[in-house]
């Protein structure tokens, strides 16, 4: 079931952000993800987000600024069921247009996005990871 976030979930959505951060994102120093977890746990209160809960237990989340995709995160235990999917055509009833960016070496969300018919914008530096990102579009 997909539904908004409630305070309660504030918890579980960030361990959820945290490890899934961690997870996709080996190329990055662990560091830099809890360095950005007290920002990320003020700005997901102030963010569109909705939950998926699976038994009673929130498993996944995507967090909206207006058109911007900030985020999409499944518990690992629960990924390749269709939930990432669920929860973008949520976000695709609502809005003509989605945006988000996505770290070239993260390939596994990459090919996700692109079968959800994300095209690529630009290639871009991120100044505070020196990493590349790809700014995706979607537009119904």
């Amino acid at each position: 079931m997909i539904r908004k976030m409630e305070a309660m979930d504030h918890d579980v959505v960030m361990d959820i952000w945290l490890h899934g951060n961690l997870a996709a994102h080996s190329f990055l120093s662990p560091t830099y993800w809890k360095k950005q977890y007290a920002m990320v746990s003020q700005a997901i209160q102030e963010a569109e987000v909705y939950v998926y809960e699976e038994n009673g237990a929130v498993v996944g989340f995507v967090g909206l600024q207006d058109t911007y995709v900030a985020g999409i995160f499944v518990n690992e235990a629960m990924q390749n069921r269709g939930i990432g999917k669920k929860l973008i055509d949520e976000l695709k009833k609502h809005k003509t247009i989605l945006q988000l960016h996505v770290y070239e070496k993260n390939e596994k969300a990459l090919r996700f996005y692109q079968r959800e018919h994300f095209t690529i914008l630009t290639k871009e530096d991120d100044a505070e990871t020196n990493a590349q990102v790809y700014h995706l579009m979607w537009k119904a």
